[in-house]
């Protein structure tokens, strides 16, 4: 069963929640940004937004968990306060993880 689920802070996760998404979880602190994420995980669920600021900051547990999966999808979004700096290409990641090849710019 394909679903979403949003992992952020109270504004975003709000707005998301107006917008349909049930499975939702506000965070924060980078501890409860990686139980609310693995919560996704156990749960099985196919897309995961997260802000970039919370994206950030587990980084290195996002990657050990979804190593080189296709599912869930990560998809980092702005926080209310906008683009963080040193947020990653989005689409490039998942390109190399789908195919396993890393696009040049």
């Amino acid at each position: 069963m394909s679903s979403v689920a949003i992992i952020g802070d109270i504004d975003t996760v709000s707005g998301f929640r107006l917008g349909g998404v049930k499975q939702a979880e506000v965070v924060n602190t980078s501890e409860e940004a990686i139980a609310a994420f693995d919560k996704f995980l156990d749960d099985e669920i196919s897309i995961i937004i997260i802000t970039q600021l919370m994206a950030n900051e587990i980084r290195d547990h996002i990657n050990r968990k979804i190593g080189s999966s296709v599912l869930p999808m990560i998809i980092e979004i702005p926080d209310k306060d906008g683009s963080s700096e040193g947020s990653s290409d989005q689409i490039n990641d998942l390109i190399k993880r789908v195919i396993g090849v890393e696009m040049v710019k």
